[in-house]
């Protein structure tokens, strides 16, 4: 009886394979991995690194441990081979078709299989496919690959060349550039299967790739035309199915692409985070034969449309976004890798790295050059919470080759990615790189390797070459025209010249790197700000997990080894100086440097916002890391918000209200991102910081919609006869708040605040004080707080909600650190 069931089973499997298509993950076979030439075989984790083999093999100490990096360079110099054996039934060769798909190889990797070479690869951001039917055989398979380090073959390439060119060896692999080492990064430049290898058994046909395009929007119907591209064995009809409709296409053998059109009726617009809802529409594309599914595919459609607007006015060229007809402020940050070793990066922490753009108010993420395309988590993510992805190509800060090999890997290495990005409604913009023109052209770039002319010219030319004529063209061959928006390169001109602030998107670096005061943020004010940004020291609790106790002091090999800029921690304290009172404990240090990038990114992004529609933009530099490392991030590798992070989200309210100190006046501004206007009362109070009114004023207002404009004005004579080193001016405006200090935070006559706590729930308490309270700081180990580093005022009560219960809740104000 037995034997019958089991046979009767074999023959289902073996009928349900041969009708359709399936996929068998090779990655979860036994894998090891040794260096070349060693005979020490050791288990393998795919997907994996070859770093994060040798730590869980307990071969190599922690990688973000102390200074460990430094030990740890000899590995990018090393080859290394991974292999496995797979067994291979009688019923899965029997397939008609069997390939083989490498999604994820970094990056030289000379791939064997049962002896014989497959297939040699030169780009980790492309996805390998092969066919293996000839190559396999029932039973027992081995498959190896050899990794060759990248360092060497760049920098042999870079030796091919008669020049340097900027950007040194990593220019010539087609490999995340960070992993080379950025001034928030490390240098850990690996290689390994860090996505899944999958065996494709497939026989009548397979969906190689679909797309769509919107023929027809408006609030009556939509019409979307999908494009699927079949692959087929032989001359045959095949159904295609788009949700309930179906049409049958006689088809020739091999690839076909085919054309469906399909009918919305009164469709819902996909909207950005704080204008609406993200509207999704589920596809499910299938193919069938004798009314059995062969081959399926799965989509989630957002209706909208996308424009990017540069018109020409009085003083430059607009530069801005429009969503569904209406012009869009784009609130929101600039994205790195979430790991120096990506296979660690669960679809979990996209969605954490996407909750916290949400989180903070934010509509618009900008996937930065020098990564990597992310994984689909992370789109998916966007596209379900309404944040647009400005993305980039994966280059940055550099000059790159442009012979025909390159080229050749770089076009297909575009087909592989739009192909598999273009049907998320969350892309807004294709940019071809991270600052190279910018760098050319301001950088000193062509004194400082001493170019010839015929150098110059051949790299520019090469330039040209890359992000003028093989990326626009190729992106034009894959996505529709309503799909299609390139910039070449970003910024389109360098802040160091004034034309910068009038024209294209802006990345402002006078402050930290030009050492001007926050204060220049108001005058230095472009079209579009997509890069600018201030470092902030992670919390103690982050320190703590890379050092011991005995090490937390900024004298530290450690604390040093994990800042990445070379003058950083001068910079932090040079601006500090400025502001604050040096704290001497460590705890405090870090404490008020976060205060520090705080505000001064609360300068930058408000005076962005406040001019409104001259600028349309603003995303800072930048959301997360990818190592516990002192930088810019406004939430650090283990996910906690700094200081800036909690006053982002302030900063990006769809309403805000914004003092600007000007020679002779106050004047009060409230921006608006919102499509309606709003009518209240503009409530202006000034008190000391014991809580007694000194001044106010109250009218009624009516707030226009998508606009920024001052509603009230403020005589600086009004205010001369009060102390307002111990005063805060308070604006509401209905349910939004805003508090102004008219001193710089060391100049505050800061009065010792005593402030309560009072349980509500385990989760929950209220907090107040009698007396101001500035920049309370709350902490608990692995907690998160739903507000914190806010100011307390006199007789306030905040309700604060945790995330998760706690017991003792320590507080810090910025009174402590002035002791």
């Amino acid at each position: 009886m037995h034997k019958n069931f089991f046979l009767l089973l074999s023959i289902l499997c073996c009928g349900f394979v041969a009708a359709q298509n399936s996929y068998r993950n090779l990655s979860s076979e036994n894998w090891t991995f040794n260096k070349q030439n060693d005979s020490q075989k050791n288990k393998a984790k795919v997907p994996g690194t070859i770093h994060t083999d040798l730590l869980e093999n307990q071969l190599i100490p922690d990688p973000f441990v102390g200074t460990n990096e430094k030990q740890l360079q000899w590995i990018e110099n090393e080859n290394w081979e991974y292999e496995t054996k797979f067994n291979l039934t009688k019923s899965e060769l029997k397939n008609q078709n069997i390939d083989i798909l490498f999604e994820g190889l970094d990056t030289y990797a000379t791939i064997f299989l049962n002896g014989k070479l497959l297939l040699e690869t030169d780009n980790m951001f492309r996805t390998w496919n092969t066919s293996v039917k000839d190559k396999l055989q029932i039973g027992e398979n081995h498959l190896k690959i050899i990794f060759k380090s990248a360092s060497k073959i760049g920098k042999e390439d870079a030796k091919k060349l008669p020049y340097t060119l900027p950007g040194d060896e990593k220019v010539f692999t087609r490999k995340a550039q960070y992993q080379y080492g950025w001034d928030w990064g490390p240098r850990f430049v690996t290689c390994g299967i860090y996505k899944p290898i999958k065996l494709h058994f497939w026989n009548a046909a397979k969906i190689e790739n679909v797309k769509y395009s919107q023929i027809e929007l408006n609030d009556s119907k939509a019409i979307l035309e999908f494009t699927t591209e079949i692959n087929v064995s032989e001359v045959q009809p095949i159904e295609l199915q788009i949700n309930e409709k179906t049409k049958t296409f006689h088809l020739k053998k091999g690839k076909n692409k085919v054309k469906m059109q399909y009918e919305i009726a009164q469709p819902k617009r996909w909207w950005c985070n704080g204008l609406g809802i993200a509207n999704l529409y589920p596809f499910q594309i299938n193919i069938s034969k004798n009314k059995k599914i062969i081959d399926s595919k799965k989509l989630n459609i957002g209706l909208r449309t996308i424009e990017l607007i540069q018109e020409k006015d009085d003083i430059g060229k607009s530069f801005y976004f429009k969503l569904n007809g209406k012009p869009v402020f784009m609130k929101g940050a600039n994205y790195i890798p979430p790991d120096s070793f990506l296979p660690r990066v669960t679809d979990s922490v996209y969605t954490s790295i996407v909750k916290n753009a949400v989180d903070a108010n934010m509509n618009m993420i900008r996937v930065w050059g020098g990564g990597v395309y992310a994984d689909d988590a992370f789109y998916e993510a966007c596209d379900k919470n309404g944040i647009l992805v400005w993305q980039d190509f994966m280059f940055a800060c550099a000059m790159y080759p442009s012979d025909e090999k390159f080229l050749s890997t770089v076009k297909e290495e575009v087909i592989d990615n739009v192909n598999r990005l273009q049907n998320h409604p969350s892309i807004a913009l294709w940019c071809g790189n991270n600052e190279n023109d910018e760098g050319w052209k301001n950088w000193g770039w062509q004194k400082q390797y001493k170019y010839s002319e015929a150098d110059s010219t051949e790299i520019w030319n090469g330039y040209q070459k890359l992000f003028h004529e093989v990326i626009p063209q190729t992106l034009d061959s894959l996505v529709s025209k309503e799909k299609n928006i390139y910039w070449p390169s970003s910024p389109s001109i360098g802040w160091g010249r004034k034309e910068s602030l009038l024209q294209g998107d802006s990345h402002y670096w006078g402050v930290w790197w030009g050492m001007e005061p926050f204060e220049i943020y108001k005058k230095k004010v472009g079209r579009f700000m997509s890069e600018y940004g201030f470092q902030g020291m992670p919390n103690l609790e982050t320190f703590s997990k890379f050092t011991n106790s005995d090490n937390l002091n900024l004298n530290s090999e450690a604390v040093k080894a994990h800042q990445k800029h070379n003058t950083g921690y001068q910079t932090i304290q040079t601006y500090m100086e400025r502001d604050y009172k040096i704290p001497t404990k460590f705890e405090e240090y870090i404490y008020v440097s976060q205060l520090l990038q705080a505000e001064g990114m609360k300068t930058a992004i408000e005076a962005h916002r406040r001019a409104k529609p001259y600028c349309m933009g603003t995303l800072f530099w930048q959301l997360n890391d990818c190592w516990p490392v002192t930088s810019w991030s406004s939430v650090d590798y283990f996910g906690n918000w700094k200081a800036f992070q909690y006053q982002a989200k302030n900063s990006f309210e769809n309403l805000l209200i914004s003092v600007n100190e000007e020679e002779k006046q106050y004047k009060v501004y409230v921006v608006s991102d919102n499509l309606t206007s709003e009518k209240g009362k503009l409530e202006i109070q000034l008190i000391d910081f014991d809580g007694n009114l000194l001044w106010n004023k109250i009218s009624e207002i009516q707030i226009d919609a998508n606009t920024s404009k001052v509603y009230f004005q403020i005589d600086k004579k009004e205010f001369e006869k009060f102390n307002l080193k111990q005063a805060v001016l308070i604006i509401k405006f209905n349910e939004v708040k805003t508090n102004y200090f008219f001193e710089k935070p060391k100049d505050l006559e800061l009065k010792n605040p005593t402030i309560s706590i009072k349980v509500l729930n385990e989760t929950t308490i209220q907090i107040s004080t009698y007396k101001l309270a500035k920049n309370v700081f709350l902490s608990q180990e692995e907690t998160s707080f739903s507000d914190n580093y806010f100011d307390l005022l006199p007789n306030e009560k905040r309700i604060i909600k945790f995330s998760k219960p706690v017991k003792d809740v320590k507080t810090m104000s910025l009174f402590d650190t002035m002791k």
